[in-house]
């Protein structure tokens, strides 16, 4: 269905998603025009076996699954009744005029904003898909509204620092606009009231930005989203932002749970003392924004010449990538929803996946959903740093492993040693020359190739195995031999030795150029 909500550029079905859902035994129909706006035109459509028709009307008449973007409005609903399915983000706890529709229509509605955010169903999880553009896209609006680099620079026309950036908030949109702003170059920090995510942030090359504060935060409690803190723990993160604000180039605040206002935490003092040219991304502008001076979907600029930008519709203004991701995550939908692939819909409302994004159904509505059977994303506690041993410890540990070192190296050369002796009782003299020599080079390789780290085994043993094939040399003396049976011994330890030689250095050079630039 076509998208009537102005400025929606997005569209819930594309032409690589057709191919997936025929398979499911379904027939896909588009409103005219639907995909354009996002870069797929009907023909592309047709071209994919999708049937066009002229209208909403006449798609709501032949259809038996509705998909859009957008929650629907009244008139949208309308054209629903008891055989149909609508699948769209719907927001039921700030639509309750919509879901009372639905139910008095006889609609099934399943919302993809209430998908639960348990493993199962991640490739169904529709707000992620969209969270992850839009961090990715605050980054390129922070740049398109930043008057420098990203990246330092030393030129001949002088030094350029690099910019500062700070993400509040490491969900989904946060750590996007964390990875985007390290691979630009910036000197990037993030914030979070959950602890636990202090790895990932410094995973993707960014710092963390630690707060002093004892206090519990379960971002399980929420379905993963962070737990709205204690008024004493806001307190002691303001307090930390307004320590920042005077040096941070680029603020994109992320702080937002579904269906609650978007908290405060960027004030109207931290904006008076950012520098001048400094920018605020507001990716919570549409619940009311995480700055005091946000103006939803509107870009200002403050009076000491910051930039806050508060468009809620950074997901589509990159429609054509957006409209794949979340065309995607309705086809896995459709998918959990035809589970015979013959292109009959059963819902199933045992499902947790189902039943936790069905909001209405026969007639009845099913918002709020019960709890899945499955914990959505356990709070890992924070791991403590390891003590670092002193000076004392340090050099006790080297003692302790030289002599253990040394003792092992002892046992070694007494067994060797004793091994030999018994040898020589019964062997020649003549063998015992030869055996000796190959004794020593044995444990000598050994000890040379024990302590060797284990990534660089494979390189070192190949070249290991082209140097030690210098016993080429015994067989090519022994090839002119009278006796048949030497010299045909001979000509395969040859063969058997070149290959080694050779093989041995290529795989050599193929695993060196591994580590190469191209």
């Amino acid at each position: 269905m076509k998208e009537i909500i102005p400025g929606e550029n997005r569209v819930a079905m594309t032409p690589e998603s057709v191919a997936q859902l025929q398979k499911l035994g379904h027939e896909c129909l588009i409103e005219a025009g639907a995909g354009a706006a996002a870069g797929f035109e009907d023909a592309a459509y047709e071209a994919a076996g999708v049937s066009v028709v002229a209208d909403a009307a006449a798609l709501c008449s032949q259809a038996d699954i509705i998909v859009k973007v957008r929650e629907p409005l009244a008139e949208e609903l309308a054209r629903l009744n008891s055989g149909k399915t609508l699948i769209s983000f719907f927001w039921p706890a700030q639509n309750e005029e919509r879901l009372t529709q639905a139910k008095e229509v006889g609609a099934s509605v399943i919302a993809m904003d209430m998908v639960p955010r348990i493993s199962r169903a991640q490739k169904m999880d529709a707000l992620s898909s969209m969270a992850n553009i839009a961090g990715y896209r605050a980054v390129i609006e922070a740049g398109n509204n930043f008057g420098r680099f990203f990246t330092g620079q030393v030129t001949a026309a002088g030094k350029v620092p690099p910019a500062r950036v700070l993400v509040v908030g490491a969900g989904v949109a946060g750590l996007a606009a964390i990875g985007t702003a390290t691979s630009l170059g910036a000197i990037t920090m993030a914030f979070d009231v959950r602890p636990e995510v202090a790895e990932q942030i410094e995973s993707m090359g960014a710092e963390f930005v630690f707060l002093e504060f004892e206090e519990a935060q379960d971002g399980a409690a929420t379905g993963g989203y962070a737990a709205p803190s204690s008024p004493e723990f806001r307190e002691k993160q303001l307090e930390k932002f307004r320590e920042l604000a005077p040096d941070v180039d680029i603020v994109i605040t992320t702080a937002l749970i579904p269906g609650r206002p978007a908290p405060k935490l960027w004030t109207e003092d931290m904006v008076g003392v950012m520098k001048r040219g400094s920018v605020i991304i507001d990716l919570a502008a549409e619940r009311g924004g995480n700055c005091d001076l946000t103006v939803p979907d509107e870009k200002i600029v403050t009076e000491n010449g910051v930039t806050i930008v508060g468009y809620t519709d950074f997901p589509s203004r990159m429609a054509t990538q957006s409209s794949t991701l979340y065309a995607n995550n309705i086809r896995h939908m459709i998918h959990d929803l035809t589970p015979e692939k013959d292109g009959v819909i059963h819902h199933n409302m045992e499902d947790d996946v189902i039943r936790g994004a069905t909001v209405a159904h026969e007639g009845e509505i099913t918002y709020p959903p019960p709890p899945p059977k499955v914990q959505a994303i356990a709070a890992a506690k924070p791991k403590e740093k390891p003590k670092e041993p002193t000076l004392e410890e340090r050099r006790a540990q080297e003692v302790s492993a030289f002599r253990s070192e040394t003792q092992r190296q002892v046992i070694l050369l007494g067994v060797a040693g004793a091994a030999v002796m018994a040898v020589g009782l019964v062997a020649p003299e003549s063998f015992m020359r030869n055996f000796i020599i190959f004794v020593l080079s044995v444990f000598v390789g050994f000890q040379v190739i024990w302590n060797v780290s284990h990534s660089l085994h494979t390189p070192l043993m190949a070249v290991t195995n082209a140097i030690s094939s210098i016993i080429i040399l015994g067989a090519l003396m022994q090839i002119g031999s009278t006796s048949l049976i030497i010299t045909f011994l001979a000509a395969l330890g040859i063969l058997m030795a070149a290959i080694n030689i050779f093989g041995g250095f290529m795989v050599t050079r193929r695993m060196l150029a591994m580590f190469q630039k191209s």
